[in-house]
This record gives C-alpha cells, structure tokens and sequence, in this order.
C-alpha cells in the first residue's frame, strides 16, 4: 500500500496527467517486484477543515484511477483515502452513526465511487484517544479488548466487548444512511502509545501491549465486528517504529512495536513471526504485512 500526499491532491484533480507521472515515476518500477494492492489518496483530509483541499479529493482520486485505467493496472492497484473517525456527528450507539452535516455533499459522490470501483474506505481509528478524554466513564477493559461487560445497542441487540468494533459499526451505519451497503470499512490505523505526557492517561507499554496482542489475536481468528460478522477485520497498526523526531505531545513518539534499532518495544506477540514479515520501505511510507493479513504502517499522521 502507497500514500499520495495530501499537498498532490490539487494538482492531480486539475491535471489528470500528473496523476499519470505521479503513478509511471512511484509504482511502476516497483510493481512487479512488490505487491502493491492500492493507493491511499490523501490522508484525513476531512480534519483539515480546508475546504479546496476536501473538494480536491475525490478528482484526485478519479484522475489515480483512470491513469491505472490507461496503464492496465485498475485490476492489480485499487484506489481510495483515509479518514479520521472526526468526520462522524454521532458514533453512539453504532447503530446512529451519522456523519458531519457539512461534508456529507462530499461524501456522497465519494461512497458512490468507491462502490463503482469496489474500493474499501479506510479509518484511521483510536480507542486510546477515547479512553485518554473519559477514563473514569470509559472502562479500561472495553477498549483493550479485556474481558468486560461491554454495551448493548438498545436499536439492533447487538452486543459490543471493545470499542474499536463499535466505532467500525458506527461508521457502517453512517455509510448507510447515504445509501450504501457495499463499501467494506478497513482500518487504516490503529494503535496504542507506550509512553505519554502526564495527562495522557492510559499510555503505558503494559496497555500497548495488551491492546496490539489483543488485536493480534481477533486478526488472527478473522473475526468480524457484531455488525459485519461474515466480514474479517482487516487492520494495519500504528506503527513499526517509534519516531523520535515527530511533533505534539510525547504519545506521538510512541506508538512503535520497535525501537529504531530493532529491538521491540514491549512483546506484541509478533516476535515468532518475523521471518513471514515482508518489509519495505519509502520516503513518505513503511509497512509490514505477515501472512496472516496482520499489517504495521508507519505512515505519518500528520
């Protein structure tokens, strides 16, 4: 999986044959030694708030997709974005997912592409930062898939033991209400940080662990969310790496499984599976796929 950043979006939705150079110049010299399955266009774009910006998206997106059209390669590389869950009004219960007034003219046209295309649309998903908010009204065990109680939704029945399930929900239910039941919701980025500052509360290496190990294990048994069961999750984890240089508060360095010289961080449970990882990375992107469909990206959430 590659990112196009956000600062390409504006030229490529004015001039499709930059979409085509940007494509010809950064997979295909790559593409049949590295199995490249999509472009993620832009990244929580909707959080910016910068409205040229939102409305350049969905023609940079087109102009990806028809410049693999040209080039035979909309069957190998699929073509979508990644969203931050902010562009949900309501997350509670799942089943009143809606999003923002204000981007929903956007997000019409852009879930009716993804349907005509067959693309998954990514979210960039954090129980952490839920938890770090409200940890006295939000059970610690709820978000680290630990056993707990866990909620009930009074409209479907449906019952939810972890957050992160329940926040995918939401945003099926949301995709729905502009008319669409086949979009498939995957996980862009997940994760939870080791370290933090004093008031972000929960960010310890016992609860990173818990957290990616638990996520692991749900990965590994390909279950599906109380609202998709027949539909695995699919997750890439925030990140490989800890990055030392990156901007914000003290979490922000910390969400690695590794130090920068390879050693883990805490045990996530990967250890016994480091010789199946595929590794490579670029200037912008790192990711880290086993077999089993377990993904770590390092890309920049900034």
């Amino acid at each position: 999986m590659i990112g196009l950043g956000n600062e390409f979006l504006q030229n490529m939705s004015t001039d499709p044959t930059k979409a085509q150079s940007w494509i010809q110049q950064r997979l295909q010299p790559h593409i049949t030694k590295t199995r490249i399955t999509s472009i993620v266009v832009g990244n929580e774009i909707f959080k910016t708030n910068d409205r040229v910006l939102i409305s350049s998206l969905l023609p940079a997106m087109k102009a990806v997709y028809s410049a693999l059209t040209n080039l035979g390669l909309e069957k190998q590389v699929t073509v979508t974005s990644a969203h931050s869950l902010d562009m949900l009004q309501t997350s509670y219960p799942p089943s009143s997912g809606s999003f923002k007034q204000e981007f929903i003219q956007f997000l019409q046209p852009l879930l009716d592409f993804h349907s005509q295309i067959k693309s998954p649309f990514l979210i960039n998903a954090y129980p952490f930062f839920a938890y770090m908010d409200s940890p006295k009204e939000i059970p610690l065990e709820y978000v680290l898939f630990q056993p707990n109680q866990g909620m009930v939704d009074p409209n479907t029945n449906l019952h939810y033991d972890n957050m992160l399930f329940a926040q995918v929900d939401a945003l099926y239910s949301a995709i729905k209400t502009l008319g669409h039941t086949d979009v498939e919701v995957r996980i862009s980025e997940t994760g939870w940080p080791s370290k933090g500052d004093e008031n972000e509360i929960g960010a310890t290496p016992e609860n990173a662990a818990l957290y990616n190990g638990n996520l692991l294990r749900l990965v590994q048994q390909r279950k599906g969310t109380p609202g998709k069961q027949s539909v695995p999750i699919d997750v890439y984890v925030f990140a490989l790496f800890n990055e030392n240089l990156k901007p914000g508060p003290a979490s922000e360095r910390n969400y690695g499984l590794f130090y920068p010289d390879g050693k883990p961080v805490y045990n996530v449970g990967l250890l016994g599976y480091l010789p199946d990882i595929i590794y490579s990375s670029s200037a912008n992107f790192e990711f880290v796929e086993s077999r089993d469909g377990f993904g770590c990206s390092g890309v920049d959430r900034t």
